[in-house]
C-alpha cells in the first residue's frame, strides 16, 4: 500500500461554523461543524376509536417503510409514542402514507400528506404541537377513528433526532432498533479505597489449634477479589501492614467483605468473615492519617453465627487521586475524584463526526460483504455514540458533540465500530462488535477557535501486517474561554497531588486500571442500548501494556535516538577542537571569551537568541494535528514472527522450543541493527 495512503488529508466540507449553506440559509450555531442533512419527521403519538383492540401504524414513502410496536396494552385508544425520521436527500415519492393496520394484512385506516405541504421547523422553535387527522378506510370512507399526530420537516438539531427510527437503518425494526440510535453515557465517579490491614488477634482454627498456621486477607467489592500476602508470623496473631487497594464506585452502595483464610495445602478454609459499608467510610483529599479500628470477625456454623476473632484496620476512600482508567499518556481526565478539588472549566471541545469512506466489509449478509458502521468518542466522563448506518461502506452520520474541557493536554479518542448485535436481533449477548479503528486528537495541539477538517486514515495492526481500515471525516474545534487559565495549567503537575505525596506503585497502577475497566464495562452495559465490554476495553487501551518484541523495538530505536543527541555533541565538539571547520571554531571561542568578561549579558542574550530562533520557526510550525507514525511504532516494518509473536496469546499456545528460537531470533536481530546504527554514527553517517 502507498506511503500517502496513512496520511492525514485536509478537507473542505459543507460545514456552518458561521458561513451561509446552500439555499442562503445560515447554520444552526449549534450544529455548525456538520454538514446539515434535512429529515422528513413524523411523531405518532396515539390513536381512537379503532375497530380493533390490537394495531400498529405503518409509515411509508417511496419504498421506505416503517412500523410502531404493537400497542402494550389491546384497547380501541391504543399509545404509541414513537418518532420517525425520513432522509430528505433520499425521498423517493411525494407523499406520506399513514396507515393503521391490525395485523400485515388487514387495513384498519390511513391518511396521508403531501411533501410539499409539510411545515419547516428549526429549533430552537418549540415542538410542533401534534393533532388529530381522521382515518379512512381502503375504500375512502371515513368510519371516526383517528390519530394523533405531528409532521415537520427538521434538521439533525431536532431534539427527537436521537430518539427517531432512521430510513438509515431501514433494515432494523421493532426491539432491534434501539441498539442502532445514538445515545450519550456519562461514566460514574470512581474513587480509590485504601484497605491496610494491620493485624488480626483471637482467631480460632476450624480444626483446633495448628501450628504455623499460613494467614491471609481476601478483600471482596463487588466482582473484585484482592489477596494480600500471607503473614510472616505464624501464630493466630497474624500481623501484616499491608494496603490493598481497590476502585469504589459512586453512590457507594456495596459492602466491603474481608474474609482472613487459612492456606491447607492446595485449598483455603475461612476463619471468619466481617462487612464494611463503602457509605460509611471515612472520606479524604488528602493524605491526613485515619484512625485505626477493630472490626470483629464472624463465623457461620451450622446457620449460626460465631465470634471468631478480630481485625485492625484503617480503612479510607481516597478522593485525591485520579482514578486511570486509560493510558497515562492518553488520558482524556486528570481531576481527582473528590469534586471540591476540581478547577473551573478552561474551554469547550466541539467535535463534528461528518462521515466515513471506504470501509471494509466486516461481515457477510445475503451472500455478499457488508458493515453497519457507527463512531464511539471517548473524553473525560462522557461517552457519546453515534447512530448506526446499516449496509453501507460511506456511511454519513453528521452528529455534533460537545465536551467541558479542564486540562489543555488530554486527548480525545474516536473509534469506529461495526454492529454485529444486528445479525441477532434482541440478544445483547450476541457477538462482539468487530473494531475498524480507531484515532486520538490531543487538544494541546489544537489551534483555539479553529475548525479543524480533516479525513484520518483507520489504521489496525493485524497478524498480517498494518492495514487501512478506511477513512474517517472530522470536524473539530477547541474554544478556549481564559487563556490566563490555561497557560497556568501548564505550570501545574499532571496529576493530582496525593499522586506525589502518596505514590502507588506500578503493580498497584496496573491492578486498579483492570478494576476501572470491569467497573465501567458493568455499568455501561446495563444502559439502553449498551455499551459493549469489547468497545470499552478498546477505547481504554485496554491491555496495551502488554510487552511485544515490535514495541521493545520501537522504544529501544527511540532511546538509541535520544543518546545520539550526546554523542552529536561530542562530534561536534571534537570538531571545533581539531579546527575542521575554522568559522565554527572561531565563533565559539567567540562565544567563550563572551560569557568570561560579559557574564551579565548571558542572560539576556540566550532569552533574546531562544526569542529570535522562536519567532524564525513559528512559521515552519506543524499546521495539522498529529496522527499515528506506522514508522515510529514499527508498525511497517513488522516480521512475520514479530506478529506472530503479539497477536499469540498468554500463556503461549506455541511450543516451547518455538518461542525460545524465536525470542533468540529477535534478540539477535536487535543487536545486529544496533551495531549497524553505531558504526554508521560513529563514522558520522545517517543509519
Amino acid at each position: 500500500m502507498a506511503e500517502n495512503d496513512f496520511s492525514l488529508k485536509e478537507t473542505c466540507p459543507k460545514i456552518g461554523g458561521g458561513r451561509s449553506v446552500p439555499g442562503g440559509e445560515m447554520q444552526s450555531s449549534s450544529f455548525d461543524l456538520v454538514e446539515r442533512m434535512t429529515f422528513l419527521y413524523i411523531r405518532i403519538v396515539k390513536a381512537r376509536a379503532l375497530p380493533s383492540d390490537d394495531s400498529f401504524i405503518e409509515v411509508t414513502i417511496g419504498s421506505y417503510k416503517g412500523r410502531t410496536k404493537n400497542s402494550t396494552n389491546p384497547n380501541p385508544n391504543p399509545e404509541f409514542h414513537e418518532v420517525f425520521a425520513f432522509n430528505k436527500d433520499r425521498l423517493q415519492g411525494n407523499v406520506l402514507d399513514v396507515t393503521v393496520k391490525a395485523n400485515e394484512e388487514v387495513i384498519i385506516g390511513k391518511c396521508k400528506f403531501e411533501v410539499a405541504e409539510i411545515p419547516t421547523r428549526v429549533p430552537p422553535d418549540s415542538p410542533l404541537a401534534p393533532q388529530w387527522y381522521r382515518l379512512e378506510d381502503i375504500n375512502g370512507n371515513r368510519f371516526g377513528g383517528e390519530v394523533m399526530l405531528s409532521v415537520w420537516m427538521g434538521t439533525q438539531a431536532d431534539e427527537v433526532f436521537p430518539e427517531a427510527w432512521h430510513s438509515d437503518c431501514v433494515t432494523v425494526n421493532g426491539e432491534n432498533a434501539v441498539i442502532a440510535r445514538s445515545k450519550v453515557y456519562l461514566s460514574p465517579r470512581l474513587w480509590y479505597l485504601r484497605l491496610n490491614v494491620i493485624e488480626a488477634q483471637d482467631l480460632v482454627p476450624l480444626q483446633g489449634n495448628r501450628t504455623n498456621p499460613e494467614i491471609l486477607v481476601k478483600g471482596f467489592l463487588g466482582n473484585v477479589v484482592v489477596r494480600s500476602r500471607v503473614s510472616q508470623t505464624r501464630t493466630l496473631s497474624p500481623v501484616w501492614n499491608e494496603d490493598m487497594m481497590f476502585v469504589a464506585v459512586e453512590p457507594f452502595e456495596d459492602s466491603l467483605i474481608l474474609s482472613l483464610e487459612c492456606k491447607l495445602g492446595q485449598k483455603e478454609e475461612c476463619l471468619g468473615k466481617c462487612e464494611i459499608k463503602l457509605s460509611q467510610v471515612e472520606r479524604r483529599v488528602m493524605p491526613d492519617p485515619v484512625p485505626a479500628m477493630w472490626y470483629n470477625l464472624e463465623r457461620v456454623v451450622d446457620t449460626v453465627p460465631g465470634f471468631a476473632g478480630r481485625i485492625h484496620l484503617r480503612v479510607s476512600l481516597d478522593g485525591g487521586y485520579h482514578v486511570l482508567d486509560e493510558s497515562i499518556q492518553y488520558s482524556s481526565d486528570y481531576r481527582a475524584s473528590a469534586k471540591v478539588l476540581w478547577t473551573p472549566a478552561i474551554g469547550v471541545l466541539e467535535l463534528g463526526v461528518i462521515s466515513a469512506s471506504g470501509l471494509m466489509p466486516m461481515k457477510s449478509r445475503d451472500g455478499r460483504g457488508t458493515t453497519d458502521a457507527y463512531c464511539v468518542a471517548k473524553y473525560g466522563q462522557k461517552w457519546v455514540r453515534t447512530r448506526t448506518i446499516v449496509d453501507t461502506f460511506s456511511p454519513k452520520w453528521n452528529e455534533q458533540y460537545t465536551w467541558e474541557v479542564y486540562d489543555p493536554y488530554t486527548v480525545i479518542t474516536i473509534g469506529v465500530f461495526d454492529n454485529m448485535h444486528l445479525l441477532v436481533p434482541g440478544n445483547s449477548n450476541g457477538p462482539r462488535d468487530s473494531r475498524i479503528g480507531k484515532i486520538r486528537i490531543r487538544l494541546s495541539t489544537l489551534e483555539t477557535e479553529r475548525i479543524y477538517t480533516h479525513s484520518y486514515p483507520l489504521i489496525v495492526l493485524k497478524p498480517d501486517g498494518v492495514k487501512k481500515m478506511g477513512e474517517i471525516q472530522l470536524a473539530v474545534r477547541f474554544s478556549c474561554t481564559s487563556t490566563i487559565d490555561m497557560l497556568q495549567k501548564y505550570s501545574e503537575p499532571l496529576l493530582p497531588m496525593m499522586h506525589y505525596l502518596t505514590p502507588l506503585s506500578i503493580y498497584q497502577l496496573d491492578s486498579l486500571r483492570h478494576q476501572a475497566t470491569h467497573i465501567l464495562s458493568m455499568n455501561l452495559g446495563r444502559t439502553e442500548p449498551p455499551l459493549g465490554r469489547d468497545v470499552i476495553e478498546y477505547m481504554l487501551d485496554f491491555g496495551s501494556n502488554i510487552w511485544s518484541i515490535r514495541r521493545g523495538r520501537a522504544n529501544f530505536e527511540r532511546l538509541v535516538t535520544f543518546f545520539t543527541a550526546f554523542l552529536d555533541a561530542w562530534i561536534w565538539f571534537d570538531s571545533v577542537c581539531k579546527w575542521k571547520s575554522p568559522v565554527t571554531t572561531v565563533l565559539a571561542h567567540f562565544i567563550f571569551l563572551f560569557i568570561v568578561f560579559l557574564p551579565k549579558y548571558c542572560v539576556t542574550s540566550l532569552l533574546l537568541y531562544c526569542f529570535v530562533i522562536g519567532f524564525y520557526r513559528y512559521r515552519l510550525r506543524p499546521r495539522h494535528p498529529p496522527h499515528m507514525d506506522i514508522k515510529l511504532s514499527k508498525a511497517d516494518s513488522a516480521l512475520p514472527d514479530e506478529l506472530d509473536e503479539e497477536f499469540d496469546g498468554f500463556p503461549s499456545g506455541k511450543s516451547g522450543d518455538l518461542v525460545k528460537n524465536g525470542c533468540l531470533w529477535s534478540n539477535l536481530l536487535d543487536l545486529h541493527e544496533t551495531a549497524d546504527d553505531f558504526a554508521c554514527l560513529l563514522r558520522h553517517e545517517t543509519p
